[in-house]
Parts: C-alpha cells; structure tokens; sequence
C-alpha cells in the first residue's frame, strides 16, 4: 500500500513543483528539473546524510520517468489545476506523510538511534519542498506557513510509538495517514501555525 502511496505522492509533489516553476517563468528544462527534486530531493538528502547508498532512485528509473512526465504533464493542464486546488491539498498531505513514513523505515533499516530517526523522516518529507522554494527564490513555504513540518515530525513520532507498541504495520499505517491527514488538513482550515518570531532592530535602538 506505501508504495502506490509513495508513486501518487511523489506525482503530487512533482506538480506542484512544475507549478512553481511556471510562476518563475522557466523553460521546459527548468518545469521538468523543478518537478525533479521536488518529488525526490527528500530522499536524496536523507540518503546522502544516511550513507544510505546507492541513493533510492538510481535503482528504480521509474520513479524519474514518473516525475519528469508529471511536471511536463503540469504544463498542458496547468490552466484548470485551479479547479483541483483541494484535491492536491489532500494529494500533498498523503505525499507527506508517507515520505515522512518511508524516511524513518530506511533509518530503521541502518539501525540509527530514534532521534536520527525522526530526522530522517522529516527530512525525507519536507526538504523536496525546501529545494523547490530555493530554486524559485521563495521563502520555504515549510518555514512560514501553516503546520507542515510539525505535522511530519508528530506523523514520524506517532508511527514509531506504535510501532514500538508492536501495533501491525497496516493498523500503523491507517492510524499514522488519518492523524497526519486530519492534522494537515484542519491547519489549513482554520490556518493553525507556530508563533512567529519578528526582529526588528529599529525597534528596540
């Protein structure tokens, strides 16, 4: 089940970041570059800082061909994706949970401590977002808006408590995405986020 997740989520991702790029004017290179590593720059840097080698879509081809067509796909529809607004919003939801799941079964896997763990998948899950704001010259939306980091770090934090509680990884699953999908989704709602620091020195001279 995780992995028709991961493709769908890993399409959702890709789009999104075709998008971006739009807004920024790129060429073709740049929507298909964008789309890229935004659905893959997540687990490419976790197994960059895992030594988890060789890095996960390097094995599986499909996945590249699958983000590439996704962005370029973006392209030719991009004038109605208004009308899909909510259902990407529930797509990128599910792609962040379950990369957040993923990253923490390959840090499982190298037998790192928890705390790498929980790292490990946040990163997976939020840092394709990070790399395609930099790349269009945006603040990382993850950085400023509503619950979208912490959202994977409670998924992450969740999951390995039932997981240490021996809970069936199905169970595991369904309890982990209907958490994180109802967290995500009421942040957005009802706009819920983290206090925001401002610093202005002119203020306090």
């Amino acid at each position: 089940m995780l992995l028709y997740i991961y493709i769908i989520a890993i399409t959702a991702e890709a789009m999104s970041g075709a998008l971006a790029a739009g807004r920024r004017n790129m060429d073709m290179f740049g929507v298909a570059f964008v789309a890229f590593i935004t659905a893959l720059g997540g687990g490419t840097v976790r197994d960059v800082l895992l030594g988890n080698y060789p890095v996960t879509w390097t094995q599986h081809p499909m996945y590249i061909h699958i983000t590439i067509v996704a962005g370029l796909f973006t392209v030719l529809v991009a004038r109605y994706m208004h009308r899909l607004h909510s259902t990407f919003l529930v797509l990128d939801a599910m792609g962040l949970i379950a990369f957040t799941v993923i990253g923490c079964n390959v840090a499982l896997k190298l037998e790192y401590s928890i705390t790498v763990v929980i790292m490990a998948g946040m990163t997976t899950g939020i840092f394709g977002g990070i790399l395609r704001d930099l790349l269009c010259n945006r603040t990382p939306m993850v950085l400023r808006k509503e619950l979208y980091a912490s959202v994977s770090l409670l998924v992450a934090i969740l999951y390995l408590c039932l997981r240490y509680w021996q809970v069936s990884e199905d169970i595991n699953l369904l309890v982990s995405f209907g958490f994180g999908l109802a967290l995500r989704i009421a942040a957005i709602r009802w706009r819920w986020s983290l206090p925001v620091f401002t610093y202005a020195p002119g203020r306090w001279s």
